[in-house]
């Protein structure tokens, strides 16, 4: 175990409670190349998606509806409804009330089949079927945002993308990476810090570790393989 002395970390409790420690740009760097390190070793350099598909539509679909839904639930849904509606036309011309209950299992059921009406009718009528890898154009598409563009970006058109979910956002601040709750300035900050061959696997890895030892309700720091490199796990 790597101690905190070692590393350069210097935590400690601001009036406000929120973590604050010092390093250089150099210790920084050097952090960094130790947590990609220690996170290669433990979960390997694989590309893997949680969300199941075999299209970039049904992986664009199936992101729009992880949105406050866990990837497991989306996929129980979608193992049903991409036989149902098996091609994009089928989307676009689905009654939106079916739609609705077809999906509401994943939440917020009534804007999610809206935006895949939507969505399916935009790829159709203007990128012929296709699903853009230009993340200006994606994020034009319904329900679309820079998170949901960069899924796509990453897992389909293998175009380096940081993918900032609920997991990269609390994980990256208590690595004390980044020093925000907003995604986009998040997204562009780990993009200075991070090498390009690991933005994909960084929302990849953080969302295995999120799941399993850094949970939200009891991250589990004394069995964690980042802890002698994280200064929150020294609070």
């Amino acid at each position: 175990m790597v101690s905190s002395k070692k590393d350069g970390l210097k935590p400690k409790k601001d009036k406000k409670a929120k973590l604050s420690f010092k390093e250089t740009k150099a210790e920084q760097a050097l952090r960094v190349e130790r947590i990609l390190e220690a996170l290669d070793r433990e979960y390997g350099t694989d590309y893997r998606c949680y969300l199941e598909h075999e299209t970039a539509y049904e992986l664009l679909f199936s992101t729009i509806m992880s949105a406050q839904c866990t990837d497991e639930r989306v996929n129980k849904v979608t193992r049903v409804l991409y036989k149902k509606y098996p091609d994009l036309k089928s989307f676009a011309d689905a009654d939106l009330e079916e739609l609705k209950q077809d999906i509401y299992q994943t939440g917020f059921y009534n804007n999610k089949a809206k935006n895949i009406i939507a969505c399916a009718k935009v790829l159709l009528e203007k990128y012929g079927g296709e699903v853009p890898s230009d993340i200006d154009e994606l994020i034009k598409l319904p329900g679309v945002g820079r998170k949901t563009a960069n899924v796509i970006r990453g897992n389909i058109y293998d175009i380096p993308s940081i993918v900032v979910d609920t997991h990269v956002k609390r994980i990256s601040n208590k690595l004390g990476l980044v020093h925000s709750d907003d995604p986009v300035k998040i997204e562009f900050e780990l993009m200075d810090i991070l090498p390009k061959d690991h933005w994909i696997l960084w929302n990849i890895d953080i969302i295995t570790l999120g799941r399993s030892i850094c949970t939200a309700q009891r991250p589990d720091c004394q069995n964690c393989f980042l802890r002698g490199l994280c200064p929150s796990a020294a609070l």
